[in-house]
């Protein structure tokens, strides 16, 4: 059974971001597939539930969600358990891993990893799947975050071309030493990653791209990384 992880870079300002929710989809290989939208980072924000289920209407796929904030409608190990793709969304990510880790949602990630289901996400939703990444989940500036789940090795950076600060500090917090090598999407770029090895990169808006940032010899690189505009 391959596993997936597809983390994004961020929401594309372009408003296509139809072309990756379509990647997804075709990705899991089934007709009618299970969607279940995690929205943890936000505090279980109504506005960001309401937008999943636009993007994923049930004329396109089988989708629902779980609070943790408020009693669930139906329990989390149920609607992970059934899942064919998890999308977890933006917001805190420190305080979403906290209250995963309180609840048992990490434990019930990996289980739906090992089986084939998809785990994907944007901005906290990518960075929480690497061991470490770059945050603001602690204040106004941005800083490492080293307790990722690590079902994919090394950093993510999200947001590398819409947040000024990001490009600089990911760089430097890898020349450093701080934070490991790793990947930075900007918005609207996915990377897909299959059993922990990078497959493509894709894009849903012109002139993105994802990049691999290195230390090498106490300097940092950074390499732009073949990136596939896709229909949208």
């Amino acid at each position: 059974m391959t596993r997936r992880i597809v983390p994004i870079g961020g929401t594309a300002r372009t408003g296509s971001d139809g072309a990756i929710d379509d990647y997804l989809l075709d990705l899991s290989g089934r007709d009618d597939p299970r969607v279940c939208f995690v929205p943890t980072a936000s505090g279980d924000a109504d506005a960001y539930i309401t937008l999943f289920y636009e993007r994923f209407p049930s004329t396109r796929c089988r989708p629902a969600h779980f609070t943790l904030f408020r009693p669930p409608a139906l329990p989390p190990a149920e609607l992970i358990g059934a899942a064919d793709i998890i999308y977890v969304g933006g917001g805190s990510t420190a305080n979403m891993l906290a209250v995963w880790r309180l609840h048992g949602i990490n434990e019930m990630l990996r289980s739906a990893y090992e089986r084939g289901a998809i785990l994907t996400g944007s901005s906290a939703g990518a960075i929480c799947w690497f061991e470490d990444g770059v945050t603001d989940s602690f204040g106004n500036d941005l800083a490492p975050l080293h307790d990722g789940l690590a079902y994919l090795a090394g950093s993510f950076c999200p947001h590398y071309d819409s947040e000024v600060e990001r490009r600089p500090v990911y760089r430097r917090l890898i020349a450093e030493g701080t934070l490991p090598n790793g990947f930075a999407g900007e918005d609207g770029v996915a990377f897909h990653f299959a059993d922990g090895h990078l497959v493509e990169v894709v894009s849903a808006r012109p002139d993105a791209a994802g990049y691999e940032v290195e230390r090498v010899e106490g300097r940092v690189e950074e390499r732009r990384l073949p990136t596939r505009l896709l229909d949208g």
